[in-house]
Formats: structure tokens, sequence, C-alpha cells
């Protein structure tokens, strides 16, 4: 991912002009209230989707605990890199994803022995960035920088992750993280923020009381950690739309320009029976009394965000 100046600053005005309240490019959107139009509905605008394998960096920015980056390097490797944990699981929801939307994408590239490749996730290099060197308040255009520093392979994924110490533009005002690219050099990133002190109603919700809308009692998140538990749930969301629409012109609903995608499409669900203020019928941890609806590697236990299945044109949950 080529780093010039003038083109992160085009990048962040861009981001800026869609990062308001409910129309932030891949953001995921306090919108549990919200009711799309059922003639409007999610589909395929003939884009690149990212598939085949897709190496993900990884660049930590500020404090982070080796228990809350393995809590989130698990889930990474949850996706596809472990033997599938016991339904339901992060396996199981990420196939959703490859079958219903990247394999469909990608069908008229088959590889040499005539079928559609299936997409695999590949960790590949982390970086820590513990003292901070761009400061504890960063622009998106830093945030775009910091994804470069990562530097991802072409058809890959940068995820930036900020300590809870560490504001982000638009942070906790209209997102809660965000994905976006570089077509030139054809890579992607995600950025996902933890909310624990600066936002928990707002970005870790259902582990913390919302902030606003219909009130419920938060769940016990099943990490131990609510601030990461959060970032889970919003790094499921962004992944979600960064492969599916990497560059603007894939899956997606509404405008191109402020666009739900595959995850942000169903905001606020996570199992069956779910409404506003309510996350759904979820499993339980009897030994933690935590909330969960995926098993992943490690024996670790995640929330994910139900996903939009375009075959149905419905929100579809694990549990």
């Amino acid at each position: 991912m080529a780093v010039i100046c003038a083109k992160a600053l085009v990048l962040a005005v861009v981001v800026v002009l869609v990062s308001t309240p409910q129309l932030a490019v891949g953001a995921r959107r306090r919108m549990e209230l919200y009711q799309p139009d059922p003639a409007d509905m999610l589909s395929y605008h003939n884009g690149q989707v990212l598939h085949g394998d897709i190496a993900v960096s990884v660049l930590w920015y500020g404090q982070f605990t080796q228990v809350q980056k393995t809590v989130i390097y698990d889930f990474v490797l949850s996706l596809t890199m472990m033997p599938q944990a016991t339904p339901p699981s992060v396996a199981q929801w990420w196939s959703t994803i490859d079958q219903q939307y990247l394999s469909k994408a990608a069908q008229d590239t088959p590889n040499a022995g005539g079928e559609a490749k299936r997409t695999q996730v590949l960790l590949a290099d982390q970086v820590s960035d513990d003292d901070c060197s761009m400061g504890k308040s960063l622009t998106l255009a830093q945030v775009s920088a910091l994804a470069a520093r990562a530097k991802p392979k072409k058809g890959g994924v940068a995820l930036v992750f900020t300590a809870r110490d560490v504001t982000v533009e638009g942070f906790c005002m209209s997102q809660c993280g965000l994905h976006g690219s570089d077509a030139e050099s054809g890579t992607a990133y995600v950025w996902v923020g933890n909310a624990a002190t600066q936002c928990p109603g707002q970005c870790a919700w259902p582990f913390h009381q919302p902030e606003y809308g219909p009130q419920g009692p938060p769940l016990t998140p099943p990490n131990g950690d609510v601030g990461v538990d959060g970032m889970i749930v919003n790094l499921a969301s962004e992944f979600a739309g960064v492969v599916t629409n990497p560059f603007g012109d894939a899956y997606y609903q509404g405008s191109s320009d402020a666009p739900l995608e595959a995850a942000t499409a169903c905001p606020g669900q996570f199992g069956s029976g779910s409404y506003p203020g309510y996350a759904g019928n979820l499993k339980i941890d009897q030994a933690s009394g935590a909330s969960y609806n995926a098993n992943g590697a490690q024996g670790r236990k995640y929330l994910l965000p139900a996903l939009f299945n375009p075959s149905t044109s419905t929100c579809s949950t694990l549990v």
C-alpha cells in the first residue's frame, strides 16, 4: 500500500464526507431502530471481492495485554486456519460469507481444477506500536498510514487496532470502526478501536448498557473483557464488509457512497427473536454466564453479528 501524503489526505476527505451518523463507509452503524426499504435490498454490483488466499497483517497501536491480543488473534485463526469448532462456530459464520458472497462473485474465475477456489484467511505479519508514535489522537489519514505500515499483500487486508486510550477521528460519534482500501495496490484495511473507556454503550453493546434507545441489562462478555469482546463484534462486521465490498463496487445496499453491507445491513441482530435493544436468543456459557453464539479456536467463544443472506433477502444468525 503506497504511502503518499496527497493520497492519504484525499482518502481522509472522502472518509470524512461519508462518516456522518449512519453514513460511515463500512462502519458499524448505531442503527438498532433502522428498517431497510424492502425494495432496496443488498445485491451484487459486479465489482471485485477478496477471495482465494486473503493474507491478514495486524498492527497493534497502543497498549494491549497479551491476553487481549490472543482473544483477537484466535478469532482470526478461527475463520479458516484452525479445525472447525463445534457448531455454531466462527468457521460456520465465515462459510456463509464465502458461499453466499465470495464464491458466487468469483465463479467466473475458477482455478485449474475447474472449481471456484475456497477462500482462506491467512495470518501474515504482526507489528506493535506500543508507544503510539503518531500520538494518541489520530486522524483518519493517520489510520490509513498505519494500515500501510502493516504492509498488507496484494489482495490482502491490514487490521489496525487502537487501544482504549487512543482517540480516532469520528470514533464514538459516527462509527466504531471502518474499512478502506487502496485500489492501486489492490489492498484493503480495517480499523477497530477499543471502546471500553470512551463509549462502551455505543461501541461495546450488548456488553454494556446502551447510551440511547431501548434499555436492557448488558450481557456478560464471553472473554471477560467488555472492550475486546466489543471489538470482536465490530471486527467481524467490518471484516465481512471489507471482503465483500473492498473497493465500494461489489456487494452493498443503497448508495455506494454510504452503503449497508453484509453485516451492517442487519444491525443489532445476534440471535433469533432479536428486536431493538434485545440481541436475540443466545447460548449461555454455564461456567461464566457469558452470552455467545459462536465457538472458536482454543475453546474460545464469541458473539458475532447476523449476516444478510442474498439468497433469501433475510438476516441470518448462527443461533
